[in-house]
């Protein structure tokens, strides 16, 4: 049952995509369309997986402002855990090959997302500086997975510089999203899926800081969704 679950959860994401090209193509690269379409993949993914989601801190989510947020990443099934938690306006960051994606690539480069290529790894700092433009002028928020690789549950690793440029360069706060340890497991004959909690933590303002800040900064951070995540996982 946990394998049909699954299926039908990645199944529902290009259909759910199918659909909403329909809503990009009538106002494309609005920012809003990225938030529309992960509520819904988020939401019916974790119907079909029959994942249970305790959130915290919602409250500490800036809906007036642009934040830059940062996640942990452990899994693809990270798009049901906190998909539905986009600010308003929000883009994000992902490899060039999601353009190849069917569907799903379309809404991705059509939602105004920011593509990187992984050949050109050394200029993605200039990547987020310039997406930093975006957040002053546009008043876009920005959603990064600032390990830059999944972490299979292994705990944080850690964190690449670019989001904290752009938050700098900005002066938009942080805001960290911590979703408990997770490894594929299901409960029981019904093949739910294990519940992931997940915890918003108050924004931290970088107004002020400069690029000399930006390692204490990621180290301030690093250590809070550390003790977060720690605080989210169940009792052994």
């Amino acid at each position: 049952m946990g394998m049909l679950r699954k299926l039908l959860a990645w199944l529902s994401v290009p259909v759910i995509c199918l659909f909403a090209l329909a809503l990009y193509a009538v106002r494309p690269f609005n920012p809003d369309n990225n938030r529309l379409l992960g509520w819904a993949v988020a939401r019916v993914g974790r119907f079909f997986l029959g994942m249970e989601r305790p959130l915290e801190g919602t409250e500490n989510m800036p809906q007036d402002r642009p934040t830059v947020v940062i996640a942990n990443h452990q899994h693809n099934d990270d798009l049901f855990v906190m998909g539905d938690l986009l600010p308003p306006r929000t883009v994000t960051v992902g490899k060039s090959s999601l353009i190849w994606v069917p569907f799903f690539g379309q809404v991705f480069w059509l939602g105004g997302n920011v593509i990187l290529n992984r050949g050109r790894s050394h200029k993605a700092i200039a990547v987020m500086q310039a997406t930093s433009e975006a957040i002053s002028h546009d008043r876009k928020s920005l959603w990064v997975f600032p390990e830059g690789t999944r972490s299979r549950g292994r705990g944080l690793q850690g964190f690449k510089k670019g989001a904290f440029h752009a938050a700098v360069a900005s002066g938009a706060p942080i805001t960290m999203v911590c979703a408990s340890q997770y490894y594929d497991r299901t409960l029981g004959w019904s093949g739910c899926r294990e519940p992931v909690a997940v915890c918003v933590l108050p924004p931290v303002e970088t107004a002020g800081l400069t690029t000399e800040d930006i390692p204490q900064l990621m180290a301030r951070c690093h250590q809070r969704m550390e003790t977060a995540i720690a605080s989210l996982a169940p009792p052994s």
